[in-house]
């Protein structure tokens, strides 16, 4: 193994293993650490972990378990992959963990860049942009668990981390690699470890990809990930892929703008049932009569508890956001299971936090990463009669469900 990848979540890290195998490199996504040693032939190993909203500290531990296994399969270069909307609170997770990762690895000239043009994020001048609106004002200010109120990574990230913040500008990564050496070079010589690096194009990130050749670890989205497989001597090629018969089951946890826009999509034209939080919580709604019905119906049933930033928020007033968040992936964890026992062999999640909840759920720990769905969100296999997508909240286009079944069982 040569490039060695820490997640902060189950779609996330499906992402990034996606960018890797299209960009040449045999790479292999793992729910959590590994027991025993990788296959010798994969060249990337993606451990995905299940720590963005978790308590920093034990964030850490878990970070820091995956780094041991990754460094004993003999990786030289290593990667922390976070949302491309840097999901995290003023309290961490992204700075705690990189700050203990670039310890642990005695490395400086750390790259931050959680830009990816594919999906309409982009970093200039320091700040995030989602298309073509600053992140606070893209909805992810209203994210249950993460509102991200700030778009200046800089500030947003100071309060996380022991040290200082730089920032290569969008001037010296449009003038190429060296010049972005030389620019990460400047900031390190200035006290600074975590670097923040604009990019709005694909060409920025496969730029600092090149500079990135003699790092020791790079933090970002799956976008800047998008460099480093040539610098391993590897080349962009299809990806291999048989799909899938049977039946579908679509599950949606998220209540990003994306997916409900999605969500109300299929619905027109597929049968759907919405999952009421307050129904789940108050037992009034059970795993296996939701199974049940999606089993029942034909085409690609979708179960979505996807709600108005409103209605989460009294949801989470009433019954208290840990309880609602922990109720609603347990429900969908019992979900995936009963209708994977109950003969469903396609299964597509939405959410990140769901996606999270199906994989541990499913007891998945290996996946094999296929061809692209859309941007950022592979098919993957699962297990010889079980594929799966795992999509972030904001990944897709409207039709997402129909072309991830399409494509799983193509």
């Amino acid at each position: 193994m040569k490039l060695g990848c820490i997640g902060d979540d189950f779609t996330g890290s499906s992402d990034l293993a996606n960018t890797l195998a299209k960009e040449g490199m045999r790479t292999t996504q793992y729910t959590g650490v590994p027991a025993g040693d990788a296959d010798p032939s994969v060249e990337a190993g993606v451990v995905a972990l299940k720590s963005r909203s978790i308590d920093p500290a034990e964030a850490v531990v878990k970070s820091l378990e995956a780094l041991d296994w990754l460094r004993a399969q003999g990786c030289t270069q290593f990667f922390f992959k976070y949302c491309s909307t840097f999901d995290s609170t003023p309290e961490g997770n992204i700075g705690p963990v990189a700050d203990a990762l670039a310890e642990a690895l005695d490395a400086h000239r750390v790259i931050v860049c959680p830009a990816f043009p594919g999906t309409g994020r982009s970093v200039y001048q320091g700040h995030l942009f989602v298309n073509d609106v600053l992140l606070s004002e893209s909805g992810m200010q209203n994210h249950p668990l993460t509102p991200m109120t700030d778009p200046d990574l800089r500030r947003w990230l100071a309060p996380q981390t022991r040290y200082d913040v730089g920032h290569v500008g969008a001037a010296s990564v449009f003038a190429g690699a060296e010049a972005i050496r030389e620019a990460l070079q400047a900031e390190h010589e200035a006290g600074k470890r975590h670097i923040v690096v604009d990019a709005i194009r694909d060409e920025d990130l496969r730029a600092i990809g090149a500079a990135a050749r003699d790092l020791r670890l790079i933090t970002g989205g799956s976008g800047v990930a998008l460099g480093l497989p040539a610098n391993f001597g590897c080349a962009a090629g299809a990806v291999p892929w048989v799909g899938q018969g049977g039946r579908a089951v679509a599950l949606s946890g998220s209540c990003s703008v994306a997916t409900r826009a999605q969500v109300a999509y299929h619905a027109a034209r597929h049968p759907a049932c919405e999952v009421v939080a307050a129904d789940v919580i108050e037992g009034r709604l059970t795993a296996g009569d939701a199974a049940a019905w999606a089993l029942a119906q034909e085409g690609v049933p979708l179960l979505y508890s996807s709600a108005d930033p409103e209605v989460v928020r009294q949801v989470q007033d009433q019954f208290g956001r840990e309880r609602s968040a922990e109720a609603l992936e347990g429900f969908f964890a019992d979900v995936a299971r009963a209708v994977r026992d109950g003969g469903a062999t396609r299964i597509i999640t939405a959410g990140g936090e769901t996606s999270g909840a199906v994989v541990e759920g499913l007891e998945l720990d290996t996946l094999d990463i296929g061809p692209e769905i859309d941007p950022g969100v592979p098919a993957l296999r699962a297990g010889p009669d079980l594929v799966v997508a795992l999509k972030s909240g904001n990944f897709g286009a409207e039709d997402f469900f129909e072309k991830a079944d399409r494509v799983l069982q193509a």
